[in-house]
């Protein structure tokens, strides 16, 4: 981790103007922190009573807003993953007060100083989230995963459970997990290579609190993410086939990079020295790469630009609504205190599981969805590409006139794309007859915090 020295503030006064240029909620009106003070001591009365089994969180250490729970039970030679996801619709009604607030929110916005958060922090921090400090209402997805990874949704109820332990993922181990936790993450991802999937996760940039400063650094997939990762793909993909199986849901779709793209990315690997076999497809070599090589976790960050984005859709007749990544149909229904989608694709599967119809009011939200998704997609990554942009030009700042050793990491029509090789940061020069993978030395000409913003050109 690269800590940032910020002796004049530039970093946290240059946070606060992103809030107010990208209109990052402040706080929740005083109807919404009424109503959902009202709402959480909301008892549950439709729920089976779970308190019995050793569901467990896993999640980042200063998480409180914990969506998912999980217990694992063998059964035969099939892994039955029983998924808790916080009961966000036993708190929140259509058209009250909380409601009306997610909708204008979407999603929980994060930024190192603090998050914007999707529901007030006495529902989302604390009653419907499923902390270790007492039972919670959640909705419990049964999940059949077989030795060869696909998956089945054997049931979906409402329940009361009670979370044994807060585990986080740079300090858990194996002997705190349930069995079966690993080699269930094994049969999701040997499924994953055999549908030829590309769920390939590169180092991401980021800026994090640490003690009263911050710091900058790319920051590498923890193997405990990962497998976690892989219960929630268990659930999404089983979710989606059920739904789409009843003609009905919200999905989550994304279209391969085109031909183009991909003639571009062959390019970028061979200026890079990698081995992209002829006739691979770009899945599988994409599952070759590998995020402790500089070179290699460059080409992953490429891929991962020349997708062309998610979105949402609702169900339509004659569409198999597909996600390229995935390879597969798939679905959000994971996260539904961060996300405002999720919370209907879980009604509507807890409908539909159990020989019931979707609510009209469940029908409908997914006809809006999509263009309320959209806004808050486009708003959280306008939010993250800020925070990057400001730190590296505080982490820079004082550094005018320096020559740093960089690597061209691909091309475009606004020049070369660049990533420092001491520091975290990636930025962009003007370099004719540059290739990708080409080491090349920049000098620094400017470093503005208020405008967020580095320029360099070649030495």
């Amino acid at each position: 981790m690269k800590a940032i020295h910020d002796p004049g503030h530039a970093l946290a006064n240059g946070l606060t103007a992103i809030r107010l240029q990208y209109q990052v909620p402040a706080a929740f009106p005083d109807a919404v922190l009424a109503a959902a003070e009202a709402a959480s001591a909301r008892a549950p009365s439709d729920h089976r009573d779970r308190t019995g089994e050793a569901f467990v969180t896993l999640d980042p250490a200063s998480s409180t807003d914990l969506d998912q729970a999980f217990a694992i039970e063998v059964s035969r030679g099939d892994l039955i993953l029983h998924y808790a996801i916080a009961d966000v619709n036993w708190f929140v009604a259509d058209g009250e007060a909380v409601d009306v607030e997610a909708w204008r929110r979407g999603e929980t916005l994060y930024l190192p100083d603090g998050k914007a958060s999707l529901y007030p922090p006495v529902l989302g921090e604390r009653a419907a989230s499923l902390l270790p400090d007492g039972p919670r209402p959640a909705v419990v997805f049964s999940v059949r995963v077989a030795g060869e990874g696909t998956v089945k949704l054997d049931g979906a109820e409402r329940a009361i459970i009670r979370s044994r332990a807060k585990l986080a993922y740079d300090g858990v181990s194996d002997a705190d997990l349930p069995a079966g936790f690993a080699e269930l993450a094994r049969r999701i991802e040997a499924a994953e290579r055999t549908r030829g999937a590309s769920r390939v996760d590169p180092p991401e940039q980021e800026v994090a609190r640490v003690g009263d400063g911050y710091s900058l650094a790319f920051r590498p997939r923890l193997e405990s993410e990962s497998r976690n990762a892989a219960l929630s793909l268990a659930a999404n993909l089983a979710i989606a086939n059920t739904l789409q199986a009843h003609r009905t849901g919200l999905f989550r779709v994304m279209a391969e990079p085109d031909s183009g793209a991909i003639k571009r990315l062959r390019a970028t690997a061979r200026a890079f020295g990698l081995d992209w076999a002829k006739g691979e497809k770009l899945a599988e070599y994409e599952r070759t790469l590998s995020a402790a090589d500089p070179k290699q976790a460059a080409m992953m960050l490429a891929i991962r630009r020349a997708g062309q984005g998610a979105s949402y859709v609702p169900w339509r007749e004659g569409v198999v609504p597909w996600h390229s990544a995935m390879a597969a149909t798939y679905a959000h229904a994971t996260a539904p205190l961060r996300r405002l989608a999720d919370r209907y694709v879980i009604a509507a599967t807890l409908a539909v599981a159990n020989g019931r119809a979707v609510p009209d009011a469940v029908s409908a939200a997914f006809a809006r969805l999509p263009e309320v998704m959209a806004r808050a997609d486009a708003q959280a990554a306008q939010v993250d590409r800020a925070v990057i942009d400001l730190a590296e030009a505080v982490a820079l700042s004082g550094r005018v006139g320096e020559s740093f050793a960089a690597v061209v990491t691909d091309l475009d029509e606004r020049g070369a794309r660049i990533q420092l090789s001491e520091e975290a940061v990636v930025a962009r020069v003007t370099a004719a007859g540059a290739a990708p993978g080409a080491a090349v030395t920049v000098r620094l000409v400017l470093a503005d915090a208020k405008q967020r913003r580095l320029d360099f050109v070649l030495s």
